[in-house]
């Protein structure tokens, strides 16, 4: 019963005319085509939000830098010269806000490098995958 149903399938790919096949292939190329073009597009897109965060997390790393001479200018003036020697203290808030902008400067670099280079890996592999089996389909159609 299968040996006859793989003869029927077998006839019925020979009867197709060799326009039917090429229209056939070119609705389908451009099916697949139109499907990796939006597979790239999804990819750019959340690359670009990722490197967009990052950049945002540096920007802010500069105005907490910021903040830390503004510290250490309040520290000097106000703060110090009561506990400790003014100079200790000013260091010490110096470097608190100095760790603040360090760790948000490597985690803003960490999220840029994410979205870094913005090549759509996921499209580049199934297109490789698609012109195996196109090769793959061909070779076997040549038999």
């Amino acid at each position: 019963m299968a040996q006859a149903d793989d003869q029927r399938t077998n006839r019925a790919a020979a009867d197709r005319s060799m326009a039917d096949l090429m229209r056939q292939l070119s609705e389908q190329t451009s099916t697949l085509v139109r499907q990796e073009l939006e597979l790239a597009r999804a990819e750019l897109t959340d690359k670009g939000k990722q490197a967009g965060i990052g950049i945002g997390m540096f920007g802010a790393a500069g105005i907490v830098a910021l903040f830390a001479v503004g510290g250490l200018t309040a520290t000097l003036i106000l703060l110090l010269s009561k506990a400790v020697d003014p100079w200790v203290a000013a260091l010490i808030v110096t470097a608190v806000y100095g760790a603040i902008a360090g760790l948000l400067a490597l985690t803003g670099r960490s999220r840029v490098q994410r979205g870094v280079p913005p090549v759509p890996e996921h499209t580049v592999e199934t297109v490789k995958e698609d012109v195996k089996t196109t090769k793959r389909r061909a070779m076997e159609g040549r038999r």
